[in-house]
């Protein structure tokens, strides 16, 4: 994405935001490249025997990075977590830089990050091209997980019935007549609205940018009836919880996002790295969809807290 969320999943997703991303990257890059998340020498140089776990700003990545860093104490890897460093734009820099040495992503967007001329839209195709696209960027990607994450457009009910919608091909010919609300983001991403122009030629009457990355203020202005489209992530418990319409997408404009660890090459023990490819050949989209929702619905749990019940529920028995 490219991504991210903020209550996103609470604020949501893998598309980034813009204003926090300028923000983190001045950070990030000032003072003549001192760290400034901390990390200091040996983070920088790979010395250190702890691994730093980050994520991006928004809830669904904290919780996947909390997820990470239990399954790494299982394991015996001593861990420190450093969540919310930012969009996309910032986190990779904290890779790179060493100050954090791995951050769940979204294998689409990420590619489209690192390359911005990729066509992949499968997972299969996704996963082949991102080695080589991250190569050149001295970054890597461990094992996909099953659990996907993407930005989708969303509909009510009531809209899907009275313009008989089900899909964006649909909805090409009523876009003049429609208000959007989606990231402000969107309007910047190959995805958003020149996607949708080029792909579908659908341009809608007005654009409405909500920063929450599809988020509960998102959520409302659909069900509310300011706009009548939005973009909202698939693991948002809303679609699900409101009965909203997610249109199919039979030209991929949305392409595959499957949730993985960014990394770079040998900065892992090889048991994290172990444990990490172990941990995402069981997470799915429902636990992804289960999670937010205790983090962003009546439960209100922190990502911690979430992430440590899962992990206690699927054996991870030391992950505290």
């Amino acid at each position: 994405m490219t991504t991210p969320t903020s209550t996103r999943h609470a604020a949501w997703r893998p598309a980034a935001w813009v204003a926090v991303a300028s923000t983190a990257l001045l950070a990030l890059t000032a003072c003549g490249g001192s760290d400034p998340l901390g990390g200091g020498d040996d983070a920088a140089s790979g010395s250190s025997d702890t691994v730093t776990v980050g994520s991006a700003d928004f809830p669904e990545s904290q919780i996947v990075a909390e997820l990470y860093a239990g399954v790494l104490r299982d394991a015996g890897v001593s861990v420190e977590t450093k969540p919310g460093i930012g969009a996309r734009e910032a986190y990779v820099g904290a890779v790179k830089d060493g100050s954090v040495d791995v951050v769940p992503d979204y294998s689409g967007n990420l590619l489209l990050f690192a390359d911005k001329d990729a066509t992949a839209a499968s997972s299969e195709d996704i996963t082949k091209a991102l080695p080589g696209a991250l190569e050149d960027q001295k970054l890597s990607v461990l094992d996909a997980s099953k659990a996907e994450d993407k930005d989708a457009l969303v509909i009510t009910q009531t809209t899907a019935d009275k313009y008989g919608l089900k899909s964006i091909e649909d909805l090409s010919s009523v876009c003049g007549e429609l208000v959007m609300a989606g990231p402000p983001e969107f309007q910047e991403r190959a995805y958003g609205t020149s996607g949708l122009k080029e792909k579908y030629d659908c341009s809608f009457k007005s654009f409405q940018p909500i920063n929450d990355g599809g988020g509960p203020l998102t959520v409302q202005a659909l069900t509310k009836g300011d706009a009548q489209v939005a973009d909202i992530f698939t693991t948002t418990p809303a679609i699900e919880d409101q009965k909203l319409v997610v249109l199919e997408d039979p030209k991929d404009n949305f392409i595959a996002q499957q949730v993985l660890p960014l990394t770079a090459p040998d900065r892992l023990p090889q048991k994290a790295v172990d444990a990490l490819n172990e941990f995402s050949s069981k997470l799915t989209t429902e636990d992804l969809i289960d999670l937010n929702r205790k983090v962003s619905g009546d439960e209100q749990q922190n990502p911690a807290d979430a992430a440590k019940q899962w992990l206690g529920d699927h054996g991870y028995d030391k992950a505290s």
